[in-house]
This record gives structure tokens, sequence and C-alpha cells, in this order.
């Protein structure tokens, strides 16, 4: 038996979707545990470039359960959606989705409230996806949620959504001089919603724990990266859940000392999506010009994603805070045209040199990166099959993220597909 996490131990968009796809083959259980459809996991098949928000990864293998945990808010319409998608390419999902009656529903006013929000004057500007996420875990730390198992008896359903509309129409209407919505219309169409998640809803927690206790295999994935979890990301600029390691245990219901192994995936480089510091980001010149090799556009909403040097400093606090015990390098090919190539080990801070994260997100906006300088390979790597036949400086560079981060890294990808994979040493 195995259990493992796999975190982004950056900004996200680190490429977990192929990472967990190709892991997926030797398990029996994938789960997900946090966000909502705010993610953008790209998997690359035979058959084609598949996109999922919400479904985890591994249901490309049709021998694997896939799980939607208690710490996921599920926009149904989108859930639907992207099963219905799924099937007309030839992957079904029967027997195999199992969603947490536990888990939170995301409604049209959560969306509604997440871009009224963002846009209004005197807010920070965070950068959302505005899919809703971010008040729909509002209204579940208020003890306002609606949960999927309410969503399954129709009279509680009726009750509880008959509140959060009165509520949250007064709110709409005072601040935002926004009309609200009508109680009938949503109710109606949340009916339609819940007949066609039903087949799908368990106590999945009593099932994990069950496959855990009958020696299964399960790999946890997780959404986002690190330095967007809500505690221990560049806070506010960060997502609205847990998405570290820990988070696993608390949005699935399986205990932590169940969890064994936590693969950690980063980019040979650093990206971020939206608004918050990045300290090592590059000139224009430089960012358009990753930006068009690594295709960095944001799998959910399109949006060019910020580049920069890799950051060891971000990147040693991930493995920290998530005991990431092995590393998965994504991305390596991109770099393969460049001259020199830069890695910060530290930060110049008010005078002072230091090779902790800081938690003061101002002073990262004014933080200076310490850089060391590596020389580029200026070879394609796109067609290696083995580590050793890497061109020396890439094996060079990618030693010494190893040495900074002191974790082994134990997958290399090179290319977006699945055949574009070196391992090192197979991840247990």
């Amino acid at each position: 038996m195995s259990v493992r996490v796999v975190v982004g131990a950056q900004w996200g968009d680190e490429g977990k979707g192929k990472i967990i796809d190709i892991l997926s083959k030797d398990v029996d259980y994938v789960v997900r545990y946090q966000g909502g459809n705010n993610a953008g996991h790209t998997v690359v098949k035979k058959s084609g470039e598949f996109v999922l928000h919400l479904i985890p990864s591994g249901i490309f293998h049709p021998k694997v359960r896939c799980v939607i945990g208690n710490g996921v808010v599920v926009d149904p319409e989108a859930l639907i959606y992207e099963i219905e998608s799924l099937q007309l390419k030839g992957f079904s999902v029967k027997g195999r989705l199992f969603i947490s009656e536990r888990a939170h529903v995301i409604f049209p006013y959560h969306r509604i409230y997440d871009r009224l929000r963002e846009d209004k004057k005197g807010f920070i500007k965070i950068g959302t996806t505005g899919r809703g996420i971010g008040p729909s875990y509002s209204d579940k730390a208020l003890r306002s949620g609606i949960r999927v198992i309410d969503l399954m008896n129709k009279d509680i359903f009726a009750e509880k959504l008959q509140r959060a509309i009165l509520e949250k129409n007064e709110i709409f209407k005072k601040i935002y001089k926004f009309n609200g919505f009508s109680f009938d219309k949503v109710f109606r169409d949340y009916q339609f919603f819940a007949k066609k998640m039903k087949p799908y809803v368990c106590d999945t927690a009593v099932m994990l724990n069950e496959a855990i206790r009958d020696h299964y295999d399960i790999l946890f994935e997780g959404a986002q990266g690190t330095h967007l979890d809500v505690d221990h990301g560049t806070y506010p600029f960060v997502t609205s859940s847990y998405v570290t390691s820990g988070g696993a245990a608390v949005g699935t219901g399986v205990p932590p000392t169940a969890l064994e192994t936590v693969v950690g995936v980063v980019k040979a480089y650093t990206t971020r999506v939206g608004e918050g510091p990045f300290p090592t980001e590059f000139d224009a010149d430089l960012m358009e010009r990753i930006r068009k090799k690594g295709k960095e556009f944001g799998a959910t909403t399109g949006r060019p994603r910020r580049c920069g040097w890799f950051d060891a400093v971000l990147a040693r606090y991930s493995v920290m805070v998530n005991g990431i015990q092995e590393i998965a390098v994504t991305k390596l090919d991109v770099l393969d045209d460049l001259e020199t190539i830069k890695i910060c080990t530290g930060y110049r801070m008010d005078g002072k040199i230091t090779k902790n994260f800081p938690a003061c997100t101002r002073a990262l906006f004014t933080a200076k990166p310490i850089y060391e300088e590596h020389s580029g390979w200026k070879s394609d790597t796109t067609q290696v099959k083995r580590y050793q036949d890497l061109p020396v400086n890439a094996r060079k560079y990618l030693k010494r993220l190893s040495q900074l981060l002191s974790v082994p890294i134990t997958i290399l990808s090179v290319g977006s597909h699945e055949n574009q994979t070196l391992w090192m040493r197979r991840a247990k």
C-alpha cells in the first residue's frame, strides 16, 4: 500500500496534472482535496489535450476511482459539463467518480459576489478567477453554506436556499446596487443538478478510510500551489483553501497519520497568475519569450502567466511546510535556448540578506533576489529518454536545485506528453 500526496511547491501551474496522470497508473484511488473549478490541470494523451477543473486527473485510467473530497467546493453546473465532456470523448466516469456529501456547493450568487467584490473600489484586487470559490468558502466558515448532502433533500435545500438568497440579495442591493436572484429559478436549476449528481454522492471519508484499511494505493491531488495556500501563501494574494499536504487530511477525512509520502512539483522556472509579489519576475522581453515557448496561459482563465527565475527561497519554504520528500521538475525544456540561467538563493531586504521566505507580503514587493548564475545547455532536451543523456549543464542545474531544496528529484518532465518523462528514481 502507498498513500501519497502531490502538491504544487510554487504558485500553482507547476504541471501537476501530467505528474498525477502518470502516477495514477499504479494506484487505486485519486483524491482531490481542496479548491474548486478555479483549478486547471492539463493532461496530454494520445487522444488529445484535456483540461480538468474538478474531476481528479486519474480519470483517464479505467481502473482508478476518482474522489472529490469534502474540502472541495463544487459548482454543479461546471461538474456536470465536465462529466459530459469526458463522456463525449470516450471517458466514462460511471462507477468511478465519487463526490463527498460533505462538500460545499457554489451558487450563482457566489460567482456574482466574487466579481462585484473584485471590482469594488477600496478592495484589494486579488485577481480571482471569478468562479465564486472565495465566497463559497466564506459561507462555509460563516456556517451559512449549503452542502451536497443538503442538495439531495428537497425540503432542507429549499429552507437553506431561501435564507441564503434573502441574505445575499440584501447585500447585493444595498452595497453593490445589484438586483439579486430569484429563489424559484435557482431552486429549479439546482434540483436538476441534484438529480444529475446523485449517483456519484456518498460518504467519501468512510470509503477512503476503508480503502486504507484494505491496503489500497491512494494518491491525493492538490490544486493550485503552496504559496497560494490561505495560511502559508502570499496573503492576501492567495486562494481560499488549504493547498498544503496537511489539507489532504482536512479535505478528505483521512487521518494525517495515514499520509506516507509527499511529492512536490516545481517548474524549472517560476510562474504565477494574477496579482501579488513576484521577486524573481523576468523583464518584459524574456517574459514574452518564455511565456510563448512554455505556453504560459492559465488553463482555467486563459490569462497570461507571469514568469521568472527559479526561486529556491520560495520552494524551500514549500518543502518545509509540506514535508516534501521527493521533487518532480517540469518544463526543463523551456530553458533549452538560454545562454545563462539564474537561481534565486536569497533575498536582500532592508539591507539584510535572508534565505527564509518572509510572511510580510509588503516586504516581498521590495525584496531584491540574490542570484546564482549557471551556464545554459543550448541543446534540445525534448527527445531525451534517460537522465544520463541530458546535456551536462542541464544535469548540473538539476543537481543544484536538489541541493538547494535538500530533496531528491525523482521525476523530470521535458515536454507535455507523458512519454516526455524521465525517472531518476521511481516515486514509491
